[in-house]
């Protein structure tokens, strides 16, 4: 997959794609519907299948110090994308040049004429340009205009309601992952680098991989069973474990991350990339009266999560 990050500056051999647009947050099942609409669209007329989505995330772009609500940064959106068959990312800088175009330029400057797209996609809600003036019948008559097609895909709804991003964040918010992945079509990850801790997991016998959650939707706190995929260096490979996520109120902590252990594994993870898929929420963040008792518990946690992952 080729990612394109400037639409004024485009190879020709990455013109002329059959896209969906829109942010893509999570990449849940109706993000995928709207893929797959640009995917079929795109055989018909010999396109290849990209997607169309911005980077920051505009709500990040105009509210910069609201709270973190990104399901996945930009990395592990392009790994889901690049596992769906997309072959051209345009991850578009969003800055005040952009967010400044009106809809008719969007479409004229953007889709048509810088990076010549034959085909688009967008959800029924879609709004674009500046102020969100744009809609998704606006870009319809853009597209017959400016010479590329353009199909409006509905919304999807799931069993429980409409499959949109702000849902899946609230199952993660209720400690719900299992509905979160029904909704996304797929576990919920958490990827990222695995940086140096306190070592308290590797004195208590219980070694942690620790990754930062900062600038991501924060699930519930707490203990999970959790799918371990490391992702570059000797020990790549897929794992089970449990994972605590949260502040360590057993230990003052203030700044929220992901511990992860890893079953039956010996080696050294600092500095290796790891998707950490959350898969059933087996307690909330907890204090105890001693360290026995803390790893009695951790003892009863990676019983109940090895037994919950060998049930997949």
């Amino acid at each position: 997959m080729r990612i394109i990050r400037d639409y004024t500056y485009v190879d020709r051999s990455d013109r002329g794609a059959s896209v969906a647009i829109g942010n893509f947050d999570g990449v849940h099942i109706g993000h995928q519907s709207v893929i797959d609409i640009a995917r079929a669209a795109g055989e018909k007329i010999g396109a290849p299948l990209g997607v169309l989505t911005f980077e920051p995330h505009p709500r990040e772009y105009f509210a910069p110090d609201a709270p973190p609500f990104r399901l996945m940064g930009r990395t592990a959106r392009a790994h889901r994308l690049h596992k769906l068959g997309v072959e051209r990312l345009y991850e578009l800088n969003f800055n005040a040049a952009l967010s400044a175009l009106p809809p008719e330029s969007f479409a004229r400057d953007v889709l048509a004429e810088g990076l010549g797209l034959r085909h688009v996609v967008v959800g029924a809600d879609f709004c674009f340009g500046k102020g969100r003036a744009g809609n998704a019948a606006d870009l319809e008559r853009f597209g017959a205009e400016m010479g590329f097609g353009v199909s409006i895909a509905r919304l999807l709804a799931g069993e429980k309601g409409e499959v949109s991003s702000t849902a899946v964040r609230q199952a993660l918010t209720d400690g719900r992952p299992r509905d979160a992945a029904a909704m996304l079509g797929h576990w919920h990850r958490i990827e990222g680098t695995v940086v140096g801790g306190e070592q308290r997991g590797r004195e208590l016998g219980y070694p942690t991989a620790n990754m930062s959650i900062e600038g991501l939707h924060q699930p519930r706190f707490g203990v999970y069973a959790v799918l371990v995929d490391v992702l570059d260096g000797p020990h790549q490979g897929q794992y089970h474990g449990a994972a605590s996520l949260g502040v360590r109120p057993m230990f003052g902590g203030e700044i929220p991350n992901l511990e992860t252990y890893l079953f039956d594994f010996s080696g050294d993870l600092y500095g290796t990339d790891l998707s950490v898929a959350l898969v059933d929420y087996l307690r909330p963040e907890e204090t105890f009266d001693g360290l026995d008792t803390f790893i009695a518990q951790m003892d009863a946690d990676c019983l109940r999560a090895r037994t919950i992952l060998a049930g997949l």
